[in-house]
C-alpha cells in the first residue's frame, strides 16, 4: 500500500520531534482546531505527513513571522475552505497587512 500525505503515520511524540514542538503544544493545537490528527482505536492521536507540515508552518508563522494563533487559525481555515471550494483564501501577508 503506497503511503500518501493523509495517512496517519506518527504518534504524538514523533510528530512533536519532527515539528520541533512540545507534545503538549500539539494537544493544544488539536483542541484549538489548528490541526486535527486522526485517532487510533485507543484514542491516541496519529499525525499524517500533512499534519506535520502544518505544524511546522504554524511554528514558523508563530515564532519567526510573529503571527498570533487566532490569525494562524484564520489562515488555516481559509486554506481549508479554499481547498473545498477552489476559491481564494487568506495569505499570511494579508494578515500582517491588516495589523499595520
Amino acid at each position: 500500500m503506497p503511503i500518501n500525505d493523509e495517512m496517519p503515520l506518527y504518534v504524538i511524540s514523533v510528530a512533536a520531534e519532527l515539528s520541533g514542538l512540545h507534545p503538549q503544544t500539539l494537544r493544544t493545537y488539536d483542541r484549538m482546531g489548528l490541526v486535527s490528527p486522526r485517532r487510533m482505536a485507543n484514542r491516541d492521536r496519529c499525525y499524517s505527513r500533512r499534519d506535520v507540515r502544518t505544524l511546522c508552518e504554524i511554528r514558523w508563522l508563530s515564532r519567526d513571522v510573529g503571527v498570533n494563533l487566532a490569525d494562524i487559525k484564520r489562515i488555516l481555515d481559509a486554506r481549508r475552505e479554499r481547498g473545498s471550494t477552489g476559491e481564494g483564501g487568506i495569505a499570511p501577508h494579508q494578515i500582517l497587512a491588516e495589523r499595520v
